[in-house]
């Protein structure tokens, strides 16, 4: 070993692999390759995981008491095995943390004790069951595609009380102008799924919102990007521009740059407002997506159906 302060084996190790004198002789690209991955900075392309749970861990920190609440009365959030930490003594995963994120921004604006809520695109169910286990509901539609309403309907018999579990509708895609036609609702909830859509399905089904519903929350991209460090492009390059074509808001911009989506956020608020009896009432950021935007609308008072 040398002499007392001599590097331990492990360093050994790290001298002879990645921060080697050839490797650090160069400054070129050094804190984006493994001289730094191994000084500063985890491989983020090798400890995904490792981000994640920091990212959770943090933003469970900033929860506050009323969404600590509101996460605790969620029972069986286990359920699928998600990734989790634990803070507080509650085990916390990214999905139901920004499920109560985005329940408190609807919750100050619309009344849900007694409401009937419509959700476009439930993905397996989480904010329906977020919702319930806080709110009692009069009924809770959802309208997706096949194979994800299979999921929820699996998922939320799993995790919802049976008195909970009846005032879910699941309903296909071409139940909207059928079945649904002839119904009202106090709130549509589309979160993440306007902008996978073709956009001529988005603007129908926002005709139908502007004809059926009293309120809107969206919570959406604001645009596209291309920056391929992000992902490597792993779903391939045909994936990649199947992503282009879809939703609203395909312009591309730096998801990083707060500047660039808050100006974009302007385009965002516009093309998701049903129609000219609609207001937003209230818009900003979300958390922890760079360049997500979520925003309430409201049909004005004289026009509510």
């Amino acid at each position: 070993m040398g002499h007392r302060y001599a590097r331990s084996p492990l360093w050994a190790h790290h001298n002879e692999t990645h921060v080697t004198s050839e490797a650090v002789a160069d400054l070129a690209g050094f804190k984006s390759n493994g001289v730094n991955f191994k000084i500063a900075l985890w491989d983020p392309a090798l400890n995904g995981v490792r981000y994640l749970k920091t990212l959770i861990f943090n933003l469970s920190a900033g929860l506050s008491d009323a969404n600590r609440a509101r996460l605790r009365r969620i029972d069986n959030r286990d359920v699928g095995d998600p990734i989790t930490v634990t803070y507080g003594g509650d085990r916390v995963c990214l999905d139901y943390l920004q499920a109560v994120l985005e329940l408190e921004f609807i919750a100050d604006r619309v009344t849900l004790d007694g409401a009937t809520v419509l959700e476009i695109g439930g993905g397996y169910g989480r904010t329906c069951h977020t919702i319930l286990s806080n709110h009692d509901l009069d009924a809770y539609h959802i309208v997706d595609l096949e194979n994800s309403l299979h999921l929820a309907r699996n998922y939320l018999a799993a995790v919802l009380t049976e008195g909970q579990l009846k005032k879910v509708h699941f309903h296909p895609t071409d139940e909207v102008d059928g079945a649904l036609s002839g119904m009202r609702f106090d709130l549509c909830v589309n979160i993440d799924s306007f902008a996978e859509m073709n956009p001529e399905t988005v603007r129908a089904y926002l005709g139908f919102v502007a004809a059926h519903c009293r309120h809107l929350y969206v919570k959406n991209p604001v645009g596209k990007y291309l920056d391929k460090s992000l992902d490597g492009h792993s779903q391939g390059r045909d994936v990649v521009d199947l992503a282009l074509r879809t939703g609203p808001l395909r312009e591309i911009i730096d998801i990083h740059d707060d500047r660039a989506v808050a100006a974009q956020s302007r385009r965002f608020l516009a093309a998701y407002l049903p129609g000219d009896e609609w207001t937003c009432v209230a818009e900003g950021a979300t958390v922890p997506w760079t360049y997500y935007w979520q925003a309430m609308y409201r049909r004005t008072e004289e026009n509510v159906p």
